[in-house]
C-alpha cells in the first residue's frame, strides 16, 4: 500500500486564528472550506497541517489523515482485521474518497484518496 502523505488533524474553535498562527511558522493555506483548512509548506508539499472545526460529513473529527494511492484496497484490508470503522467509505462532495477507522489506542484515522 502506498502512502502519499500523513497529516495531523487539529481540532480548532477558530480556524482563522489557528491558520494565522501556522502561517507564522511558514505554512500557506492551500484549501479553506470554512470548517476545514489545509495548510501546506511552500517548499515541501508533503509537510501539511489540517485544521478542523466539525467534520461536515462524519460524526467525529479525525486525529490523523493518511492519503493513500488506493483507499478501497486499504478499506478492505482494514475491515478484514475487524478494526472499528467509524465513518464508512464515502465519496465526499469536495473530491475525496475516504473512511475513518479507530486505531488500537482509540485515535480516529481518516484514510483518504483524491478522486
Amino acid at each position: 500500500m502506498t502512502i502519499r502523505r500523513a497529516v495531523p488533524d487539529i481540532t480548532t474553535a477558530d480556524p482563522a486564528v489557528s491558520s494565522g498562527f501556522y502561517q507564522l511558522l511558514g505554512f500557506g493555506e492551500e484549501m479553506n472550506l470554512g470548517w476545514v483548512v489545509n495548510l501546506v509548506s511552500p517548499f515541501d508539499p508533503t509537510a501539511q497541517v489540517i485544521l478542523i472545526t466539525k467534520d461536515a460529513a462524519a460524526s467525529v473529527n479525525p486525529d490523523l489523515s493518511v492519503e493513500v494511492a488506493d483507499v478501497d484496497a486499504v478499506y478492505e484490508a482494514v475491515r478484514a482485521t475487524g478494526a472499528e470503522i467509524v465513518h464508512p467509505i464515502t465519496d465526499e462532495q469536495w473530491g475525496v474518497r475516504r473512511f475513518f477507522v479507530r486505531d488500537p489506542d482509540g485515535n480516529v484515522v481518516n484514510v483518504v484518496s483524491h478522486r
